[in-house]
């Protein structure tokens, strides 16, 4: 298997990627299984579930206590916030982590509500995985505070940015947006939705699930406030991960325990952690950054995120035209020629897509079905229950998966 660049080779290649991975090993009806559903959970590379083995085999403990393990996990920790601070290009004060996202986002939307009353209002979008709605939906209940959704485009899968910022307000107090959509692929302008936000004196909340594991993120750059991300999508383990300014983190009363740290980010983390999953999620980062070569943590990820996109642009632009061309399937979302995630959603007309992806599964194709929590985008496309079926590019991904991919639609269409 090769890989789909055209350009010279800068990172390791696909073969040497997918060596690195014991479930591309996995046979199913005599098939060998190629995993499309990444957008809701990648697979896990050796090197990651290693590295929370020996954690947990020779330095578990609790933490901030005068015992070897103790401290070696202290160490273990603090080495995990560099490392995704890192990732982000951010201090290592200003990384916590959690159960997952969804969790994240309702502990700061309940501390930053008790700042909030009748008359403010938060923005979020009907683009969005619902974890970065249904938190801020809830302060309208707590608090009185008012969220306005500002419209997708369902012919484009595009927000309605006119009517986005025809919901801004000085009475904004703050602005929730995902950077990408993990339904359609789309990525948004955040740094249009930050100087927007700005204008006002507005917050931005970014929920970077989808989007982190496509694309290098840079807090600085972007000048959000907060932004979220789930180690499980970027081939770690299931724990979340916040970004928030150290000032603002210094400054939320966040519910806690009152023995509990008072400084950032231990302020924001309730009770003892995932601390495997932490490590896990550090050495996630450092899978990727070791795909490409270099002196530097942050250059090498950027190396391997450019080059990775690359190749997932190719392998999507392949996978789009080839379902295209298969009379009675249905694309949603940005077109390939447009900057999105490595992520397709489509429907078979007359085919339930639960039955789809039943059908795909068969012959080895693992793709995820249904509204992936981003409920607002299948009710907007008036899809129904059954939603999308979805499928997303990996780094290990193949262009021969593609075609196994094309032609198992091909043949559900003729067979329906």
């Amino acid at each position: 298997m090769t890989t789909t660049s055209q350009s010279p080779l800068t990172i390791a290649s696909t073969t040497d990627i997918r060596a690195c991975f014991p479930a591309l090993e996995r046979v199913h009806n005599d098939f060998p299984v190629a995993y499309f559903d990444g957008p809701g959970g990648t697979q896990v590379p050796r090197a990651v579930v290693e590295a929370m083995t020996d954690y947990l085999y020779h330095h578990n403990a609790n933490t901030h206590w005068a015992y070897p393990t103790s401290a070696e996990t202290d160490a273990a920790l603090e080495n995990a916030r560099e490392t995704c601070a890192e990732l982000v290009n951010a201090s290592a004060k200003e990384i916590a982590f959690g159960a997952n996202m969804t969790t994240l986002t309702f502990h700061l939307a309940r501390a930053l509500g008790m700042q909030y009353g009748s008359g403010d209002e938060i923005i979020v979008t009907e683009l969005d995985h619902h974890a970065n709605v249904a938190p801020w939906k809830q302060l309208e209940v707590e608090r009185g505070v008012r969220v306005r959704i500002a419209r997708l485009v369902p012919e484009t899968g595009q927000l309605d940015w006119e009517n986005f910022e025809q919901l801004l307000s000085k009475r904004t107090r703050l602005i929730a947006i995902g950077a990408a959509s993990n339904a359609l692929g789309t990525i948004n302008d955040v740094s249009r939705a930050v100087r927007m936000a700005r204008s006002v004196g507005a917050l931005v909340f970014v929920d970077a699930v989808h989007y982190a594991p496509h694309a290098l993120v840079d807090v600085q750059s972007l000048d959000c406030d907060f932004l979220t991300m789930s180690a499980y999508k970027f081939y770690g383990p299931h724990v979340g991960v916040l970004f928030g300014k150290l000032a603002l983190l210094e400054s939320i009363n966040f519910p806690k325990l009152i023995p509990a740290p008072d400084a950032a980010p231990e302020n924001l983390e309730t009770g003892t952690q995932n601390q495997e999953g932490m490590v896990g999620a550090a050495a996630a980062v450092d899978f990727l950054a070791s795909l490409a070569a270099g002196d530097f943590r942050r250059s090498r990820l950027a190396t391997a995120y450019a080059e990775l996109h690359e190749r997932n642009a190719e392998l999507t632009r392949r996978l789009w035209h080839g379902l295209e061309t298969i009379k009675g399937i249905r694309l949603y979302g940005p077109p390939s020629d447009v900057p999105r995630t490595p992520t397709v959603a489509f429907t078979v007309d007359g085919v339930a897509s639960t039955e789809v992806s039943r059908r795909l599964a068969a012959r080895g194709l693992f793709l995820s079905h249904g509204d992936f929590y981003a409920a607002t985008v299948v009710e907007r496309l008036r899809l129904g229950e059954e939603g999308l079926v979805r499928a997303g590019c990996a780094c290990y991904t193949t262009e021969n998966e593609i075609e196994r991919l094309i032609e198992g639609v091909s043949e559900i269409v003729e067979t329906k």
